[in-house]
């Protein structure tokens, strides 16, 4: 009898059912499981603690600037405009007010 989680022998059962079949399309879909097979178990063996709800806001907030961004014509300011957003850093003082 095999011990440990139920789940992780029925992906492999399954990965090796479907690479002994001619289907390619799933054979790849396997290929793809069982390279990653570390990296899926360690999101189980976390047990779901951890989010990258975090890290995509950041990204989803540095493509957001770079867009409003478009238009700068060298890197240096599109970077100053990336630590102003993601880093919360003072606006500058301005010579106009807008109202």
């Amino acid at each position: 009898m095999r011990r440990g989680n139920p789940l992780i022998y029925s992906a492999d059962d399954w990965c090796q059912q479907v690479m002994r079949s001619r289907i390619e399309p799933m054979k790849k879909v396997a290929k793809t499981l069982l390279g990653h097979h570390e990296l899926i178990l360690n999101y189980f063996r976390a047990k779901k603690q951890f989010s990258s709800g975090v890290i995509e806001g950041l990204n989803n907030k540095a493509k957001l600037t770079m867009r409003k961004a478009y238009g700068f014509r060298t890197f240096p300011v599109i970077e100053l405009a990336l630590y102003h957003a993601l880093g919360k850093l003072p606006e500058p003082n301005v010579a106009h007010r807008f109202y």
